[in-house]
């Protein structure tokens, strides 16, 4: 049997997770990771508003493609 090795952030978010005792305790912690995440997105976007690699026609061309999976005929 493989032996899974947690990081220490893994080992951090076991911690904090054991003290959990609700349900509406761990939707309040989802919420501040999916928070920190989108804070994160927003960060680097700005960068790359800011570098000059997105700009509006960037946003313009996003807005037009079609990433869906072709279903077989």
């Amino acid at each position: 049997m493989d032996r899974t090795v947690f990081n220490k952030a893994q080992l951090e978010m076991l911690d904090i997770m054991a003290g959990i005792r609700s349900e509406e305790e761990l939707e309040a912690l989802k919420h501040v990771i999916s928070e920190f995440y989108a804070r994160r997105a927003d960060e680097e976007l700005d960068k790359l508003w800011q570098s000059g690699e997105w700009n509006e026609q960037t946003l313009k061309e996003l807005g037009e493609t079609h990433y869906r999976t072709p279903y077989k005929s």
